[in-house]
């Protein structure tokens, strides 16, 4: 029972933490995003997700307002807005 209740209160700790927090780990800035460590490696390796690395360079930190502006990058339109601007488009008389 004791260890049960350690364990949740580690997985609690470890989230408060994760969206209380402005710099992440790479362990804490993976599970904020929902990948793997070896996926946040590959990203960070060809310079795609933004991170800082430390001083003595072995660290990787990440700044979370930076991630959640990456991860929300590149939107996708909805059929709607599709369809809108297919509809805009063609009322200014296509292209000239």
């Amino acid at each position: 029972m004791k260890e049960n209740t350690k364990e949740v209160a580690d997985y609690i700790a470890a989230n408060i933490i994760g969206t209380t927090k402005t710099v992440l780990t790479s362990e804490e800035a993976a599970r904020y995003m929902g990948i793997s460590m070896s996926y946040l490696y590959k990203l960070t390796m060809a310079r795609k997700v933004p991170h800082y690395k430390s001083p003595t360079g072995k660290m990787c930190y990440f700044n979370r307002s930076e991630l959640e502006q990456w991860l929300q990058s590149n939107r996708v339109s909805t059929d709607d807005e599709v369809g809108q601007k297919a509809q805009e488009y063609c009322m200014k008389g296509g292209v000239k």
